[in-house]
């Protein structure tokens, strides 16, 4: 059976490294990656490993692979310090490891607590995430946003979710879709994109519809239909901000 390392990248996750952390305990090695907390995230994460170590940012994918470098063993499952395993997906994730893995990656489905539910519906669920890899074949895009790994060989499923507590509160989301969707925008301008008035008046409505009708978020009454806001906000956002950009060239 392959053992596992889990990577993790911190900063300033005092609030969400001891339970990130211990969610866990099971796996063969923790690795985790600070840059620079001021809150006492460090001290905390050692606690539960000695491989605790300082990377100045240098960007979500390049954080993630320094992270997976300093892994002992070859195959890898990365943690966000907002996001915790189950003992369900834990276990899954032994079986797999267990049987000669056949693929080399695994996706696993994610849902997020939100005002005070899990939302399992909208652009938020299944939100499959390629977090369990082999390293030797997988390496972190260079995204500024929504950074994933990309994986040479079969990439395979997993059916137990990782928990993800994105948000404090609505004030915390407003501020993440804020610092998201200017990293976004610029993401597109550098791609060449161009944003219209059509772009900031067609995708946000498309996008409500899609989240709270197509996909389901309207049976999950108020926090589905704040949910479908926001990622119409989000959308309405980004688009603003490249024309913004544009404005600027």
């Amino acid at each position: 059976m392959p053992e596992l390392s889990v990577v993790v990248i911190t900063l300033n996750e005092a609030a969400n490294i001891d339970d990130a952390l211990a969610s866990v305990a099971w796996a063969d090695e923790i690795v985790v990656v600070d840059c620079g907390s001021t809150d006492d995230t460090v001290e905390r994460a050692r606690r539960h490993t000695d491989r605790v170590s300082h990377r100045d940012w240098t960007g979500y994918g390049a954080q993630k692979d320094h992270a997976t470098e300093l892994a002992t063993h070859d195959w890898v499952l990365s943690l966000d310090a907002d996001e915790r395993i189950s003992s369900e997906l834990a276990a899954e994730i032994r079986s797999v490891l267990a049987q000669d893995p056949p693929s080399r990656g695994y996706r696993i489905p994610r849902s997020t607590w939100y005002l005070n539910q899990w939302i399992r519906t909208t652009d938020w669920y299944p939100d499959p995430q390629l977090r369990l890899y082999d390293r030797r074949v997988a390496g972190w895009s260079s995204s500024p946003v929504h950074e994933s790994v990309r994986v040479d060989g079969p990439v395979g499923r997993l059916r137990h979710d990782i928990r993800h507590y994105a948000f404090r509160d609505l004030s915390s989301h407003v501020e993440t879709i804020d610092r998201y969707t200017t990293l976004a925008a610029k993401q597109m301008l550098d791609a060449g994109r161009r944003a219209g008035p059509l772009d900031v008046l067609v995708h946000p409505p498309v996008a409500f519809v899609r989240n709270y009708l197509l996909r389901r978020g309207c049976v999950q009454g108020i926090p589905g239909f704040v949910v479908s806001v926001m990622n119409a906000y989000y959308v309405f956002l980004k688009y603003a901000k490249l024309w913004e950009l544009r404005q600027r060239d």
